[in-house]
């Protein structure tokens, strides 16, 4: 059989994904079966399992994929709609040799994608081209496979239930975004203790409410408004695949990915002292002081949710997270980023602490920052600017960190530059103890950037 060539551009570090109709078909969806298959039998597997989220795209996308795994003779499970951590609970439930889940995660509803494990790691980078080298190929496996549909989400939320400990409920305030979090979330919320407020709960790849990205303060002004109006203890929104968290605290203010980190960081070190914990090179240095004041040792990463779940695996570290919002527990969970199980856990420690998450986030050393600020750029020249500024620095005195991109540490606190895996931008984020040393920071960085012939008026 001829072989089938993938728009270059949906080969991304972690993931597949492309513009439906565009960059993205259902003939891609095929061909990423029989390539993923081929891949699969040369490692001796035949089991998969295959799950997709609530996009309009997702169930053509899933049968295509469906169909070319079982002509490379691989046994399909198919778990159907839901989030993509229970696709990853689903892998590891039933012992599949892989898995993967149709989804477009928090792009806009025209994207669609594919997320994919190997055995019960992640499938990304180098095994993302070489499917790619295969399918190009056509070196595909052929075989009389089989599909079964698989009912799992119930049992995925009992696991899910199970870790939270506390004698009391709390009042919380739930977003699913119409994302395919939310039967998953409705199913969980009726076996929580307290009072439980859904927003769009159903699951609707259109995205009616407001765009399913928790790390985008504008999405999270409903769960805000809710919050307030309900007088809860928090509210908690998810991306459109599940696997990213959003969370508000009881006086309306966002918690982001690090302060969430530097909450579930103190408690498992109450109980695991000297325990490993990794965060991502945009992390606040708070975090990382904090988890050394717990006794902790605290480990700074390159940013990816594929290459934090590696990093957890290689340190045997119980606990990870990035600003995005990929929460990862190996401390009685599996390890990879599930929002829904963060969310549990989250809430189990607020109940079983004498303090609210607001007085816990208070509790925490105040700095001032900025968000992440992106600049448009070429995919030619985002990590060219970056190597750029990375030489300039190499000729000074700066403290750099070049972990993931370039991280300058002062006397005013630190700037970061990245470029990012899986857009053409340029990622920048600036931390100090006060406004005058984050406006230094920023004209640094802004210094930086325009020898490089990039604006930076943002600032």
């Amino acid at each position: 059989m001829t072989g089938h060539r993938f728009a270059p551009q949906i080969l991304r570090e972690y993931d597949i994904r492309g513009t439906v109709g565009e960059t993205l078909t259902e003939d891609d969806a095929y061909a990423l079966g029989r390539s993923y298959g081929a891949m699969l039998a040369a490692w001796d597997g035949r089991l998969v399992c295959v799950g997709y989220d609530g996009r309009v795209s997702s169930p053509a996308l899933e049968a295509q994929l469906v169909e070319g795994l079982c002509a490379s003779g691989m046994r399909v499970l198919r778990i159907g709609l839901g989030p993509t951590p229970a696709l990853y609970f689903a892998a590891r439930a039933m012992a599949a040799d892989g898995g993967i889940m149709v989804t477009g995660s928090h792009n806009p509803p025209n994207h669609n994608g594919f997320k994919m494990m190997l055995g019960a790691g992640p499938f990304w980078g180098e095994d993302i081209q070489k499917l790619g080298d295969i399918a190009a190929q056509g070196a595909w496996t052929d075989g009389k496979g089989d599909a079964l549909p698989v009912a799992l989400l119930d049992a995925y939320v009992t696991r899910l239930r199970a870790d939270y400990t506390a004698d009391r409920g709390l009042k919380v305030a739930w977003d699913a975004g119409n994302g395919a979090a939310g039967d998953a979330m409705r199913l969980l919320t009726e076996r929580l203790p307290g009072e439980h407020i859904l927003l769009n709960a159903e699951i609707d790849g259109t995205f009616p409410a407001h765009h399913p990205d928790p790390t985008v303060p504008e999405n999270l002004v409903q769960l805000q408004e809710t919050v307030a109006a309900e007088n809860c203890d928090l509210g908690i929104a998810f991306d459109g695949d599940g696997d990213r968290i959003g969370v508000i605290d009881g006086q309306g203010r966002i918690l982001w990915g690090d302060q969430l980190l530097s909450i579930y960081a103190r408690d498992l070190l109450s109980r695991r002292s000297g325990a490993t914990v990794i965060a991502d090179v945009k992390a606040s240095q708070v975090l990382f002081d904090e988890i050394t004041r717990c006794g902790g040792n605290p480990v700074m990463a390159a940013t990816g949710h594929s290459i934090i779940k590696s990093k957890m695996a290689e340190l045997a570290a119980p606990l990870a997270g990035e600003m995005s919002g990929h929460i990862f527990f190996a401390d009685r969970y599996y390890g990879f980023d599930d929002a829904l199980y963060a969310a549990v856990r989250l809430l189990d420690i607020v109940a079983r602490k004498d303090r609210s998450l607001a007085e816990m986030r208070d509790a925490l050393p105040q700095v001032v920052n900025t968000p992440e600020i992106r600049f448009d750029v070429s995919e030619d020249r985002k990590f060219a600017v970056v190597d750029e500024v990375k030489e300039r620095l190499a000729g000074t005195d700066a403290n750099v960190d070049d972990t993931d991109g370039v991280r300058v540490l002062n006397d005013d606190g630190w700037w970061l530059l990245r470029a990012s895996n899986t857009q053409a931008v340029l990622v920048v984020r600036c931390e100090s103890e006060n406004e005058d040393g984050l406006g230094r920071l920023k004209a640094a960085v802004a210094e930086q950037l325009g020898q490089s012939g990039i604006e930076a008026d943002v600032f």
